[in-house]
């Protein structure tokens, strides 16, 4: 018998973390989102239309140690979480002029979502 691609609990979608490598939340994948000017954010690509993109559940990267590059970042998270700035999270954010975007793997999802929240 074979496994479920996809499960439904509390009106949730999920998708087994070894079916595709990228944490989803109801066909959502968790990425890094680069922009021109507003920075960078994580969270959940809601949808995309050329440079414009909505997120959920989304936290702005303000300033990161513990990985070289977003890419590292992306792949493997932070090796130093304490000393990362990254505020709470927000609903959900329309972003413009963006210039990339990195699926992150599970193990990054955990550790960005894992940074306390800084704030002044």
């Amino acid at each position: 018998m074979s496994k479920p691609e996809k499960i439904k609990i509390d009106d949730v979608k999920y998708v087994r973390k070894d079916s595709c490598g990228v944490p989803m939340l109801d066909g959502m994948k968790y990425c890094i989102v680069r922009t021109h000017s507003a920075g960078v954010f994580a969270g959940y690509v809601k949808s995309r239309n050329g440079q414009e993109v909505v997120m959920l559940q989304a936290r702005r990267l303000w300033m990161w140690y513990g990985a070289a590059s977003l890419s590292q970042l992306a792949m493997e998270g932070t090796k130093e979480p304490n000393k990362c700035q990254f505020p709470c999270e927000v609903n959900q954010v329309e972003l413009l002029q963006v210039i990339e975007i990195l699926d992150c793997t599970e193990t990054a999802k955990i550790s960005i979502k894992g940074v306390p929240i800084w704030k002044r």
